[in-house]
């Protein structure tokens, strides 16, 4: 990471949308001028980075500067594969130290979904503990996708898995309290595309109140 380089990118491109003529040449309505996050997120896992903490904390810095933080959600995006590394718990609490949050991904609960979904062989168990490890550096909620692969629909296995997975955490105290559910909403650029398709808007409500009968607060994106 040239750190010099993303510093300089995001105080330019900072001072065109607060000062700058950035939301008329986009034609973005007025009731949408307004930044709502800064996420660090990307091509890639974000906290597999070098240094990963000291991106964290130069976004923060440069982003405060700009006086758009502590505004607006600075939010981490991750998979949370690699949240048992001491520099990536660093970056947590750098996190946490600028009022962000981490929104960690939880696509499946089984064995085979996490494999089809996620491409990742990743034991559960491993998963489940880095969560709850990062929800006691930095205020955490779940991210989860749910996608229509080959017209199959939401599983009972999946649901249940999922469902228990989300029991075990409010049952371990954890301060987890907010899930966002979403689907596709563009086209995929992935070899299985044609194998892909959004969830039913009636999947999402219905299990969306199967979560929030768990005790969690839920969001829904379609």
């Amino acid at each position: 990471m040239d750190f010099e380089l993303l510093a300089e990118e995001l105080r330019i491109f900072l001072d065109d949308v607060l000062h700058g003529d950035f939301y008329q040449r986009f034609q973005v309505e007025e009731s949408q001028r307004v930044i709502k996050d800064i996420a660090i997120a990307g091509n890639g896992e974000p906290t597999s980075l070098t240094d990963f903490a000291q991106a964290v904390s130069l976004v923060g810095q440069v982003a405060t500067q700009a006086g758009v933080l502590p505004g607006c959600r600075y939010v981490l995006i991750s998979n949370g594969s690699l949240i048992h590394q001491t520099q990536v718990q660093a970056g947590l609490q750098v996190l946490d130290a600028f009022g962000g949050e981490l929104w960690y991904k939880l696509d499946s609960a089984t064995v085979a979904g996490r494999r089809l979904i996620n491409n990742t062989r990743q034991p559960a168990k491993a998963s489940l503990d880095n969560l709850l490890l990062a929800a006691s550096l930095c205020p955490t909620k779940i991210q989860t996708c749910l996608v229509d692969v080959d017209k199959r629909g939401l599983s009972p296995q999946e649901k249940a898995a999922y469902l228990g997975v989300l029991k075990r955490v409010k049952d371990m105290a954890s301060p987890i309290q907010e899930v966002l559910l979403y689907t596709i909403a563009r086209p995929s650029l992935q070899p299985e595309a044609p194998r892909l398709a959004p969830m039913g808007a009636g999947v999402l409500a219905e299990f969306a109140e199967d979560i929030r009968r768990l005790g969690y607060t839920v969001s829904v994106s379609i």
